[in-house]
């Protein structure tokens, strides 16, 4: 048998995906899934620190993990209409925006994408 860490955060969507894998609801031969749980950003420190087998990561922190991980066939969630959402209680104007997220996350792309500029606080 060989144990094998999968890192996913505990989304309704993430563990409904994980579930028969980590549980043994499928048949896997010889792997065992040891799960960890946690969010993206725990996750992608995680991955820089290469502490996991397998796991979830933002699009953003994978261009810089891609000399230690692969980028799997399934599983992604970055396309048109999906993504990180921005709300807020009264109504800005993507120039207005300043963001205030994690280095290695797509969120903190979004003021350039819109505006062509980045500030970061």
């Amino acid at each position: 048998m060989r144990t094998l860490t999968l890192g996913y955060s505990p989304c309704p969507n993430d563990t409904f995906i994980f579930y028969a894998l980590v549980h043994g609801r499928i048949d896997t031969d010889v792997l065992i899934f040891k799960e960890v749980l946690a969010d993206v950003e725990t996750l992608n420190q995680m991955a820089r620190q290469a502490r996991l087998d397998i796991t979830k990561v933002s699009f953003h922190a994978f261009a810089h993990l891609r000399g230690s991980y692969c980028l799997l066939r399934s599983g992604g969630a970055l396309g048109k209409g999906c993504g990180p959402l921005v709300v807020a209680r009264e109504e800005y104007d993507m120039k207005d925006l300043r963001a205030r997220p994690s280095r290695s996350r797509e969120t903190s792309l979004l003021p350039f994408c819109f505006s062509g500029s980045l500030i970061l606080h």
